[in-house]
This record gives C-alpha cells, structure tokens and sequence, in this order.
C-alpha cells in the first residue's frame, strides 16, 4: 500500500486533484490524467534496463517521469487507486492479431469497482479508452478516443472492440501482477517480441497525439497528422523533454533492421 506522500507525489506527477472519495468522477479524473500524463512507451526495453512491475515501477512513473507498457503503467495506477480506497483486480488479456488471439497474459488491465459498479480501466493499450468503461453494459461507449464497446466470448472472456475492430479480451477471474512474470521475460528475450522488434514513445494530447519512433516525430491535432524527419540524436533527445517530460543520458537503440511498427499505438 502506497503511503500518503507517494500518493500525493503520484498525483502531483499526473497532475490531478485527490478525489474526496473512492468513486466513478474520482476514477474518471484518474484515469484522464493518467492518460494525457503518462507515455506509452518501450524504450527501456532497448536502453537494456530491467522492468519492474512492483512498486519499483513507481520510481519511473512518478519519480523519472517516464511511462511504460501495459505490464508497468497500469500495475503503477493500480497502486495509486488502491491506496486512495478504491478495489482494484488485475486481470489477463489476450491481443487480438491478424493471425487470431495472442497468449494469455499478454495484456494487462485493471477492473476496478466504484459506484457500486465494475469498470475496465486501461492506460497501457496505446489505443485504450480515456475513461473507464462499464463491463456490464454492452452498449457502445463514445470516449474522445473513439467509440468502444464490450461483448461476451464463448470462452467466457470478455472482448473488447474500439470503432468496431476487436482489441483484446480480458478473463474476469482475477490474478496477480508476479504472474505477469514469465510473459514479461518473454517479451524482454524473445527475438519475435513485438516489444524488441519496435521502437515507440507515444501520448495522447487533449487533441489527438504525439509519437515519437526512433527519429521520426508524428503529431496528430484535430485529426491532422503532421510527420517530421529529426536532424541528429540531440534534436531526438529534445523531443523526449518537449513533448513526453523526460529526459535521457543516452539514446535507445534500434531494433535490428531499423524501427519497425510492431506495436500500434494509434
């Protein structure tokens, strides 16, 4: 359990307000900040620094104002929630990929309870909704993100699909963030780990969205997307303060063959 001065440092970090009570305005206003606060991000994965799920994670997020994957940023928010009173579950998803479902345990999300309701809270997706999402309803959910909707499988999991394309699926039984470890090995050994194979630092903005992949700076205001080749390493290492917060001793290296996209993040 976070103490109170973690606490009021995380929050300060996402520059939001401590709610008066663990409930559904409290985890929206979480959740936004979160989002338009904290990057999503690998470049660990090619800096060769271990990654953390634990709450070493914290010492990232809050204090070197990075960001993370799902496997960091969302254990991180889980911290923070359950040390505010909220109930937390993690639960384990599988990515939906061209070639059908991915592993269990491959994705990470959070159920979390507030006004007597269970709701899907998600800051580590890339192309995750700004606001939690009912799991009972399944209707769909208008997010400024764009439009989302829950549906049961016949495998007892929960599907999620975002303007219409399934995203993931989430099992309801609840587990805990050190079962994520082996998934986690594979993704910092494997060589077909999307995570190796991409080089990405992305986050969305009250109007769209900032990535940068390796030298390549891509804004999207409104719709517009804007793309710019940077000159050297210096001017990359300046868009990582500009735009994400942070700064960096040293460049990541890039995947073998160049930055690819292995990981969408729009």
């Amino acid at each position: 359990m976070l103490d109170d001065q973690l606490v009021t440092a995380y929050l300060d970090r996402i520059g939001a307000t401590r709610p008066g009570a663990p409930d559904l305005a409290g985890l929206r206003h979480l959740q936004e900040r979160q989002v338009l606060s904290v990057p999503f991000e690998n470049l660990d994965y090619h800096l060769g620094e271990e990654i953390f799920m634990d709450e070493r994670v914290l010492d990232k997020i809050v204090r070197a104002h990075r960001g993370g994957g799902c496997f960091e940023v969302n254990p991180a928010l889980a911290f923070l929630l359950r040390g505010l009173g909220y109930h937390v579950d993690i639960l384990p998803g599988r990515v939906h990929r061209p070639d059908g479902l991915g592993p269990l345990q491959g994705h990470l999300a959070l159920r979390v309870r507030a006004d007597g309701e269970d709701w899907l809270v998600d800051t580590g997706f890339g192309r995750n909704s700004r606001f939690p999402l009912a799991l009972a309803s399944r209707d769909e959910h208008d997010d400024p993100h764009g439009r989302y909707r829950i549906a049961d499988s016949d495998n007892g999991a929960i599907d999620l699909f975002y303007n219409g394309k399934p995203l993931y699926q989430v099992v309801p039984n609840p587990v805990e963030i050190a079962d994520f470890a082996p998934t986690l090995w594979w993704y910092r050994t494997a060589p077909e780990s999307s995570f190796l194979q991409a080089l990405f630092c992305s986050i969305r903005t009250e109007t769209g969205m900032v990535t940068l992949k390796g030298d390549l700076l891509s804004t999207v205001v409104d719709g517009v997307r804007e793309q710019v080749r940077l000159a050297d390493d210096e001017a990359v290492l300046q868009a990582y303060k500009e735009h994400f917060g942070f700064g960096l001793d040293k460049l990541p290296a890039e995947p073998e063959g160049g930055v690819t996209t292995g990981v969408r993040v729009e």
